[in-house]
């Protein structure tokens, strides 16, 4: 990696270009605040989008794995937040329209910024905190924004706290389709924002932990959008790295233009490590010996050789984007929503055995090692890292 593709990274180290941000905000479909951390406002009569609307701000915290990728957070305690159930009952009733379709009368859009009371602070503040995701709620169709694209969509922790909420409202019994996309055009999400792993301890063994910590806590975003009832789309544009690759493994179904490249070079960038969830499921979507092969060459999947892995379900050129989208929300909305939600649910329990293996252990040494440490600095200082295997 050239000094150039370092320079003002979030989680890849690709140089980030500022766009504008895409989409618009959330609307939640309920009042008051369910105790989950979503303060949803007044919604609109007869309609499953509202009009108006608070943010959104859970926490998302607990056992599981994040994704390592090639940046992280600093973690407030061990793991922390409350836990969202896997289960729950799948929709039912008609197919309401798509987006795109005919949608209810005042379709309202929150943005889910500032975090809601007792939810966790963004360690880092300032710039570190600027990102946001947003969520546009339409008919039968939730959006998901992940909305920092002057660092390639990097996530802040703050973003997965909101992420976590988001998928409560992507819930919804009326949702029967959901999607997950960049801000910008220019990324997906170039791995989580590295500047907080400058938030660790420098003691080894407490970085360790501090490390573990932080997996357990992305880990269970991960697993709550794994366990959405509605299919989740992702629409890949620009890299998916690291933590972004995860999130892009988390979807049942890949849009991709001809410029997405997708993959988590922690073995050349920082020298932190993937959990078991991380690994199980992309080697669940490209194979096994294809995923080992990009992640100990730390390289990167083009997208024509993503769509060939099946990783990506359709390569689509960026002027097309949105007529290949609302076709394929339009298909997936005229389906049986309990076929689709029984099928999600058998998929998640068949792989959740390979996903509890217990990695903590190398978590933990790669966390702890001045390797990490190494990784972090020479990254943050656009420098080739001294690897001394400890």
């Amino acid at each position: 990696m050239s000094h150039a593709e370092r320079a003002g990274a979030g989680g890849d180290g690709a140089e980030p270009k500022a766009g504008a941000t895409g989409g618009a905000s959330a609307a939640p479909s309920a009042g008051a605040s369910d105790g989950r951390g979503i303060a949803a406002g007044a919604t609109a009569s007869g309609g499953p989008a509202a009009g108006g609307g608070g943010a959104v701000g859970s926490a998302a915290g607990g056992a599981g794995a994040g994704p390592s990728g090639d940046a992280s957070l600093a973690p407030e305690g061990a793991g922390g937040g409350a836990r969202y159930p896997a289960g729950g009952e799948p929709p039912t009733g008609g197919a309401p329209s798509p987006a795109g379709g005919e949608r209810p009368a005042g379709g309202g859009q929150v943005r889910a910024g500032a975090p809601g009371a007792g939810a966790p602070r963004d360690p880092a503040g300032g710039a570190r905190a600027s990102g946001s995701v947003k969520v546009t709620h339409r008919g039968a169709v939730v959006e998901i924004l992940l909305d920092h694209p002057q660092r390639r969509n990097a996530l802040t922790f703050r973003m997965y706290e909101q992420l976590a909420a988001a998928c409560e409202i992507a819930d919804g019994p009326e949702v029967r389709a959901v999607v997950l996309r960049g801000a910008g055009g220019a990324a997906f999400a170039a791995g989580t924002d590295i500047r907080h792993f400058t938030e660790f301890p420098t003691e080894p063994e407490a970085a360790a932990e501090a490390g573990l910590a932080y997996e357990r806590r992305v880990g269970a975003v991960l697993a709550r959008l794994l366990a959405l009832r509605a299919p989740l789309v992702g629409v890949v544009e620009g890299p998916a790295m690291g933590g972004g690759l995860a999130l892009a493994a988390a979807c049942d179904l890949l849009l991709a233009t001809p410029d997405a490249t997708f993959g988590a070079p922690v073995a050349r960038t920082l020298g932190n490590c993937l959990p078991a969830p991380v690994v199980a499921r992309l080697a669940d979507r490209l194979g096994t010996a294809r995923t080992m092969a990009l992640l100990l060459t730390a390289q990167r999947l083009d997208a024509r050789e993503a769509l060939t892995a099946g990783f990506v379900h359709r390569l689509v050129a960026p002027e097309e984007l949105p007529a290949a989208l609302d076709e394929l929300l339009q298909r997936l909305c005229s389906q049986a929503p309990l076929t689709l939600a029984a099928l999600k649910e058998t998929e998640r329990r068949f792989s959740s055995a390979a996903a509890r293996v217990d990695t903590d252990d190398l978590l933990r040494r790669c966390y702890g090692s001045r390797d990490f440490r190494e990784g972090v600095a020479a990254f943050l200082d656009h420098r080739t890292p001294r690897w001394e295997g400890r």
